[in-house]
């Protein structure tokens, strides 16, 4: 069951016109910080997607309400690293995960926007969801304040190893924040099982762009 009424939001033209010509650069501003993200047209999770894009500017907005300061963040899907970075940016320990063929790309955008910055230091790491978690990720050792994940709901068959991944991660105390473009009735059935295992609020709707951001937590027993 989803609490609270959502906030009505759009998404802000966060980015800069480009100054380069080439097809695979894309400008961003949050937080006060250019972020410069390198496409490619290989892999869907080498576009920043508009979930991405939502969550970065909510995050940055919504500081008091979320403050990532010196929190553990894991970022499952991470894709460009986009959101990562600007997790980084607003004082983060982030460990951003994709697959192994998106982990080159994510490890240049994170590296290459956070190497100057007093920060935490991001860590990028190989995760394919419900596949050896406990042991790349022993529960003795990893406990993240927030899981975030963005668009990692389309049309692919690793839903339930993608619930089975949020489980395993969210522990009480921690907040998964995942925003997604709604397209299909399996986002819509994906919701619905994460509302039946979680305590979930839709926090903000971004109707323009048929994204909702979702706040979800370990039910108490």
């Amino acid at each position: 069951s989803l609490t609270g009424l959502p906030v009505t939001l759009k998404i802000l033209q966060n980015w800069v016109p480009r100054v380069s010509h080439y097809f695979d650069k894309e400008h961003y501003t949050y937080v006060g910080h250019q972020i410069v993200i390198q496409e490619s047209i290989e892999h869907f999770g080498a576009v920043v997607w508009p979930g991405a894009l939502a969550l970065s500017q909510y995050l940055e907005s919504n500081q008091e309400q979320f403050n990532l300061k010196d929190k553990k963040v894991l970022e499952i899907g991470a894709g460009t690293g986009l959101l990562s970075i600007v997790a980084c940016i607003l004082g983060a320990h982030v460990t951003a995960t994709d697959l192994p063929e998106v982990l080159e790309n994510l490890s240049y955008n994170i590296s290459r926007n956070t190497q100057n910055l007093n920060m935490h230091k991001p860590e990028v790491r190989k995760l394919v969801w419900g596949e050896g978690l406990n042991e790349d990720f022993p529960v003795s050792t990893y406990h993240y304040d927030f899981i975030l994940a963005t668009d990692v709901v389309y049309h692919h068959g690793a839903l339930d190893p993608l619930l089975a991944t949020m489980v395993y991660f969210c522990k009480p105390g921690t907040v998964l924040l995942w925003a997604n473009k709604f397209r299909f009735s399996t986002d819509y059935e994906f919701l619905e099982k994460v509302c039946n295992i979680f305590n979930t609020t839709i926090l903000a709707e971004f109707p323009e762009s048929n994204v909702k951001l979702l706040k979800a937590t370990v039910r108490k027993n």
